[in-house]
């Protein structure tokens, strides 16, 4: 594994790159919101890298990267994962995203439809209706104090106890969540990369949604799997270090991408 920081603006984004180039497009792996490279990826990673070279990175405020004035946008993310791309010399990549990454992953297919191979959205937040019920609720009325130790725990590993990044890191994924606004369906329809819409049957986001996205897109296909938000991919808050629902689900995730 190499690590680096790829120059965006005035952020540093961390990245690491594990594997070795093959005939196999490079494969971008974008976390999801309060997540890092290792609550994200530490159980997948290896296997996706055994036959791919694999990039992750961490989005601002998040694990190794810092925090700027900034806010984290969709829209800045993708620039920020565009900045890795450029730094770490690929043109074209597949993507694999999990839940608010997924929201990077769509503005950088959008933006930059040449650099993407294939897309695998996994729990994707792309809709505001796309949540159950009470997740705005709970959104608007959450706080520090309810960040799932997890994450809090992580964040301090990497950046110390400091109590103002730490709800910097925080206030960044609530706003992003907050103020987030629904693609066009003719944004998500122009997307032509082949992409696999992944959901669990008990997710944050719903089986439906999922279901209209995958239609919606020029070249979608879904997978519904039974379990939770982001246990089918080894997440380790939801997944709690069982993966064998990830052992079931990988098959399905390296057939799309080698199809």
């Amino acid at each position: 594994m190499d690590s680096a920081y790829a120059p965006s603006g005035d952020l540093g984004i961390y990245y690491e790159r594990h594997g070795s180039p093959t005939a196999r497009r490079p494969l971008l792996l974008i976390h999801g919101g309060g997540s890092t490279i290792d609550t994200n990826w530490a159980a997948l990673l290896p296997h996706l890298a055994a036959t791919r070279e694999v990039v992750a990175l961490e989005e601002e405020g998040h694990g190794r990267t810092r925090p700027t004035e900034r806010p984290l946008t969709a829209e800045n993310a993708a620039g920020d994962a565009l900045a890795v791309l450029e730094h770490a010399g690929l043109d074209r990549v597949d993507i694999l995203a999990f839940s608010a990454g997924c929201q990077t992953a769509i503005a950088f297919a959008v933006g930059f439809p040449d650099r993407v191979g294939r897309l695998i959205l996994a729990s994707p937040p792309w809709r505001r209706d796309a949540l159950i019920p009470g997740f705005w609720d709970g959104m608007a009325a959450a706080s520090l104090a309810t960040m799932p130790p997890l994450f809090v725990e992580e964040h301090r590993r990497h950046n110390g106890d400091e109590p103002a990044l730490l709800q910097r890191f925080f206030d960044l994924d609530r706003q992003r969540m907050l103020t987030f606004e629904d693609w066009p369906d003719a944004a998500i329809a122009g997307i032509g990369a082949p992409t696999l819409v992944v959901a669990a049957d008990r997710d944050v986001v719903t089986v439906e949604s999922a279901t209209l996205l995958a239609r919606t897109l020029a070249d979608g296909r879904l997978l519904v799997v039974p379990g939770i938000h982001g246990d089918y991919l080894g997440e380790a808050f939801a997944s709690g270090g069982d993966t064998r629902l990830m052992d079931r689900t990988l098959p399905f995730l390296l057939a799309h991408l080698d199809a």
